[in-house]
């Protein structure tokens, strides 16, 4: 990953006010279901998902700015001095110092430890080049693999059950990831080994899970709350009827009182977001799709003989 300050286009310095502030702008500019036709915007969202993760942690972003882990979390190699080894290659100070090089540093011996041959030992033991190094057998375990960023989207109906949800990772392997009890949009979940393999035999990385709330085709959120249409026929605003409305756990049964006001919103206690919120129903009249000629004399005569205002 790359240096997080750098992905979220803010100084060393910046306040946490500053950090959510960016990453809002680039949530927005690249959430995927606003570029549905851009195949990079996923990978650029996940990007600053994990520099924002990073950088509003107190103690992952102090030992990044000392240079204890890396931009993906990951704890930098102890113990050698990158510098000394561009010196002893006749590198400039320029030259770029590769996964290679340091591969070469451990397998050499650090800090001047003279290699012993392998094979066993007085004891039966056998020589390892990690031991004396990194803190022997440790040091594989601390070499885990990078930890990759994904996005998992979640209908709301998901959402309100805490339901498993299907992730497709980088390498095409698809998990079924629990959702947590009342998981918000924008919420991360991290899975454990998940991630890249260690190269240097240790444990892998972890995966971190971004969870995305996708757009309903009949509910609108407003946080907790949420709003519905509801088309009823001229006839039962008129005289009252019983219609049934969609709700996330299933459709209830209303009661329209006759000459009901569809200016107003109807109200549905509980029926929000994890049984918190509520449901607003908006009722809206639907004329018939075709005209009819019986309906519009009768309007003609309501017209003329029962006139009424509705607007100033």
């Amino acid at each position: 990953m790359r240096d997080p300050y750098t992905v979220l286009g803010v100084p060393r310095n910046a306040d946490e006010k500053a950090i959510k502030s960016a990453y809002r702008k680039l949530a927005k500019a690249f959430h995927p279901d606003q570029n549905q036709d851009d195949p990079t915007a996923q990978a650029k969202f996940a990007e600053a998902s994990g520099a924002y993760e990073l950088l509003t942690d107190k103690d992952k972003r102090a030992q990044f700015d000392r240079g204890e882990i890396d931009a993906s979390g990951q704890p930098n190699y102890a113990g050698f001095n990158p510098g000394a080894g561009r010196a002893r290659q006749g590198a400039g100070p320029g030259a770029a110092f590769s996964a290679e090089d340091v591969l070469k540093e451990f397998m050499s011996g650090l800090s001047g430890q003279q290699r012993r041959p392998r094979g066993p030992q007085p004891g039966g033991a056998q020589w390892d080049p990690f031991i004396g190094t990194m803190g022997g057998s440790a040091a594989r375990a601390s070499a885990k693999g990078d930890d990759i960023a994904v996005v998992a989207t979640a209908s709301l109906e998901d959402a309100n059950a805490a339901a498993s949800v299907q992730v497709r990772m980088p390498s095409g392997k698809v998990l079924a990831v629990k959702l947590p009890e009342k998981v918000e949009d924008g919420q991360q979940i991290r899975l454990k080994g998940q991630g890249n393999a260690s190269p240097m035999g240790g444990d892998p990385g972890d995966a971190l899970v971004t969870v995305r709330f996708e757009r309903h085709k009949l509910f609108r959120r407003d946080g907790l709350d949420l709003r519905v249409d509801v088309p009823i026929t001229l006839y039962e605003a008129v005289l009252g009827a019983k219609v049934r409305v969609p709700t996330l756990d299933g459709s209830v049964e209303l009661n329209l009182p006759a000459g009901i006001d569809t200016v107003k919103s109807l109200r549905l206690k509980g029926k929000g977001l994890y049984g918190q919120g509520d449901l607003f129903v908006n009722l809206k009249i639907k004329l018939p799709d075709t005209g009819d000629a019986d309906l519009e004399s009768l309007m003609r005569f309501w017209r003329d003989s029962k006139p009424y205002k509705v607007r100033d």
